[in-house]
């Protein structure tokens, strides 16, 4: 799946907005503590510069649980329950699962779902741009699977993430009808494998 960035007399303003975006990301992890929203996942090949357009619904629940629903073209499902991240392929009728210590790290789902932004990631500011402002999260430890993401906000709420992958492939995925703290349980995030799935552990 795969990720998330003017002249001299404008330069005062928009280092104030820039770093708002900073202090929006930093209170969005610190202040927003359950999400839902509808996505719209971009993801443009590095060579070829061709679009793959994905699209379905996600929802988070601190800490470290989080359901990514994909509804077109193919269904695909990746939960994480607290201790593991589940994929389900309804096409295969085949579920995988990690711990989640190994799946996450520092990686875009860790950033919204977990807890240890500073910890994990070194945050800078961007320009705005397309309406947002972002926020560019690089990741402390280089040897993960993707180099940065950057974080768009329309005012208070999440709009986009953008990720680049370490191998250079971009994928954008765009927020529509964010709500914040809404009422979810762990509950809602336990995976059980549809009867007569394939189910593979690592």
């Amino acid at each position: 799946m795969r990720s998330w960035m003017v002249c001299v007399a404008m330069l005062a303003a928009t280092s104030i907005a820039h770093a708002d975006a900073v202090d929006t990301l930093r209170e969005f992890v610190r202040e927003v503590k359950s999400g839902r929203a509808d996505f719209t996942q971009t993801v443009t090949a590095v060579d070829s510069g061709r679009h793959k357009v994905s699209r379905g619904h996600f929802e988070f629940l601190r800490p470290n649980r989080f359901r990514f629903v994909y509804t077109k073209p193919f269904e695909q499902t990746i939960v994480a329950d607290g201790q593991k991240v589940w994929i389900y392929d309804a096409d295969l009728n085949q579920a995988s699962s990690r711990r989640l210590a190994q799946a996450l790290g520092s990686t875009p789902a860790a950033l919204l779902a977990g807890g240890n932004l500073e910890q994990d990631f070194v945050l800078s500011p961007q320009p705005s741009q397309g309406g947002l402002d972002w926020a560019l999260a690089t990741p402390r430890l280089a040897e993960g699977s993707f180099k940065s993401l950057r974080v768009g906000f329309k005012g208070k709420d999440l709009a986009a993430v953008e990720i680049v992958d370490s191998f250079g492939q971009r994928s954008l995925l765009q927020f529509g009808a964010f709500s914040a703290n809404v009422a979810l349980t762990a509950e809602q995030f336990r995976f059980v494998p549809p009867a007569g799935a394939d189910v593979i552990e690592q």
